[in-house]
């Protein structure tokens, strides 16, 4: 069963942001635009390049109305460790979601059962909490930032005008595609 515009869960967990510990519920997403950045653990190799490049377009998703959550199953202790620890993760400005219990990895389909680690997911939620965007690597593959904007980009342009459909490649101000009986075969 795809996830795709299914209902985010209820969730309550801690969070490390901005220098303090919070907590951050599926309230706290209610009317907003939110992506939900899965990844292994703390103090690995692959993930302080991802969250870093997020942490370098942060601006970017805020300008667009996007909150970024990066979440592991590390606590929210361990996110402030690596956070005064790395010179890279001392950049995010994001929240960062503590899952040790695995209640939101497994929810969203990304939980690796026999490691107690998530694989790198990545989820955008429009502002009713359904799920427009998944995608799952392997922790192998990193992200890239840029690209993900780009998809949120389009998923916001796609809810603001229903009858359009944005084409590979798309990025705002671009044009996009009026389906209809005239345009089938023309492409």
């Amino acid at each position: 069963m795809s996830v795709i515009n299914s209902q985010i869960p209820e969730f309550k967990v801690q969070a490390y942001h901005q220098g303090k510990f919070t907590e951050v519920s599926n309230k706290n997403l209610a009317g907003k635009w939110s992506v939900f950045f899965f990844y292994p653990a703390d103090f690995t190799f692959v993930c302080p390049t991802e969250l870093g490049d997020l942490a370098d377009n942060y601006a970017e998703f805020k300008k667009a109305g996007v909150e970024i959550y990066s979440v592991s199953t590390d606590t929210h202790f361990c996110h402030k460790a690596w956070h005064d620890a790395s010179d890279t993760i001392k950049k995010i400005q994001y929240p960062m979601l503590a899952d040790p219990t695995h209640l939101l990895s497994k929810a969203f389909g990304v939980h690796i059962d026999d490691a107690g680690l998530a694989y790198r997911g990545t989820f955008v939620v429009n502002p009713e909490g359904k799920i427009k965007v998944a995608e799952i690597h392997d922790n192998g593959i990193g992200r890239d930032a840029k690209e993900l904007l780009r998809k949120v980009q389009a998923a916001i342009h796609i809810a603001k005008h229903p009858s359009e459909v944005c084409p590979a490649k798309w990025t705002p101000g671009a044009e996009t595609l009026k389906p209809s009986l005239d345009l089938v075969g023309k492409l």
